[in-house]
């Protein structure tokens, strides 16, 4: 079992920057801008020489302990959402990482996160950053008055220090069997949606817990979640997106990177869930972002959220709009849910698993090339340029999605429609639900291309020549 470490501290003091270190990656959303990261991020630590988890959180404006205390307006309330997820982090956790700004000097809230940590009873180190450029026994002097032991002077943006710190670290962890735990065959579910339609509802209803914060606002959720998750035995990934508005209303750069951390989520994601809100219907962002998935070749499930607040005339206009604007997800579940009641969130998972096959399925040569010449004899491929189109056989290209190689004369001419039919037919054929299939279509070379041909001799004319060579 990997051991957890959580960063924690208040805004801007550099968490996102440390973890996307410790993580080597790019998984964090970072910006100047103070309160980017609200819910719990989780990443495989790779700086060290044992396994264990980083957890970044929420930058603290106010003492743990003090965010229950009541305030107004939004802001407050998502402070206090913010600091649930930090507490919750903190207790789970086995080491405690807390950063402080090395620029700016002691602040007061830095004092009460220590007091609160130092309740907790948890192995805590104190990492002061920003310290590039400056004597590392000057900047840390001051902490000291946290009373959590030695500072250590880090520089999360440029690396320094990073490494001596996960060495004291990780050096009260238990020692490594060597058996790290892959996450290579975990199906990885991305919740995509418009703001506001209760994307990280449903991902809450699913873990049985409030894992990430849950706000009326719209845009609570500015980057991409990943949650592990134990379901039946089986593991799960699922990713908890930013909601994807239209191009025309995006003006803040932070939403911009927020969209592209959606559209990267949706690019390594197994499976895509596309959560419609019942009370609007399908819109055009809904379809582009479906769109979208089913360009990259993702499997798709469609969950229709909100649905304990549509009356029967409302729900029949819904599902005619999914006929009419989704009809390319034909191949699609539809489940109709609410997760804030935690109504048909249960029937999803079979979708997802056999949404997961069907994209990773074996497709049998021989079997392709029956179903390919059963589906040409009942529906020949189109004339071009005055000739039939030939297919001869087919195999399967690749998984996730299912590709299907066709290869004939003239093959590549195939037009859309005819492609689409053979997709509907393999997919029939081999009973692949969820998943998209494409069809890719290689011409033969014409063994005769390029070949020099030499004139025929007229008959007559041979025959002239060869009578006077006689005569001579």
């Amino acid at each position: 079992m990997k051991q957890v470490v959580v960063l924690v501290g208040r805004p801007n003091v550099g968490k996102s920057t440390l973890f996307n270190r410790l993580t080597r990656s790019r998984a964090a959303l970072v910006s100047d801008v103070p309160g980017v990261t609200r819910d719990r991020q989780y990443g495989d630590g790779r700086i060290g020489d044992k396994p264990y988890f980083v957890v970044d959180t929420g930058g603290i404006v106010e003492g743990v302990a003090m965010a229950t205390a009541s305030a107004d307006g939004d802001r407050s309330e998502m402070r206090k959402l913010i600091s649930m997820q930090t507490r919750e982090a903190m207790t789970e956790g086995d080491a405690i990482i807390l950063i402080v700004d090395g620029r700016e000097g002691l602040h007061p809230v830095d004092r009460e996160l220590a007091a609160d940590i130092r309740r907790l009873g948890k192995p805590v180190w104190l990492a002061v950053n920003k310290t590039e450029g400056h004597a590392p026994e000057t900047v840390v002097a001051e902490f000291h008055a946290l009373g959590l032991g030695q500072p250590h002077a880090i520089s999360s943006a440029h690396g320094e220090g990073v490494p001596e710190l996960m060495e004291h670290v990780l050096a009260t962890f238990p020692a490594s069997d060597g058996t790290a735990e892959s996450t290579d065959d975990v199906p990885r579910i991305a919740i995509i949606g418009k703001p506001n339609v209760g994307k990280s509802t449903l991902v809450n209803a699913l873990l049985g817990e409030e894992r990430v914060v849950v706000c009326d606002q719209p845009g609570t959720t500015r980057d991409s979640i990943h949650v592990p998750l134990e379901r039946s035995g089986k593991r799960y990934i699922l990713i908890d997106t930013a909601g994807v508005r239209r191009r025309a209303r995006i003006d803040d750069a932070l939403e911009k990177f927020s969209v592209i951390k959606t559209l990267h989520a949706i690019d390594e994601a197994n499976v895509a869930i596309l959560i419609i809100d019942a009370r609007e219907g399908v819109s055009d962002q809904d379809a582009g972002l479906a769109g979208y998935a089913l360009e990259r070749g993702r499997a798709m499930v469609v969950a229709v959220n909100k649905w304990d607040l549509v009356d029967e005339s409302g729900r029949d206009w819904v599902k005619r709009e999914l006929e009419r604007k989704l009809a390319f997800l034909d191949f699609a579940r539809a489940h109709f849910i609410s997760a804030r009641k935690g109504q048909g969130i249960g029937s999803l998972f079979p979708s997802v698993d056999e949404a997961y096959m069907s994209a990773h399925k074996t497709l049998t040569t021989p079997r392709l090339n029956r179903v390919l010449e059963d589906a040409v004899t009942v529906n020949p491929p189109p004339m071009v340029h005055g000739r039939r189109i030939r297919l001869k056989y087919a195999h399967q290209g690749g998984k996730n999605p299912p590709i299907v190689v066709v290869h004939g004369n003239q093959a590549a001419s195939l037009s859309d429609s005819y492609r689409r039919y053979l997709s509907n037919v393999f997919r029939k054929a081999f009973r692949l639900v969820g998943t998209p299939i494409r069809i890719e279509c290689r011409t033969e070379k014409n063994p005769y291309e390029g070949r020099k041909t030499t004139p025929r001799r007229k008959p007559g004319k041979a025959g002239k020549h060869q009578s006077v060579r006689k005569r001579t």
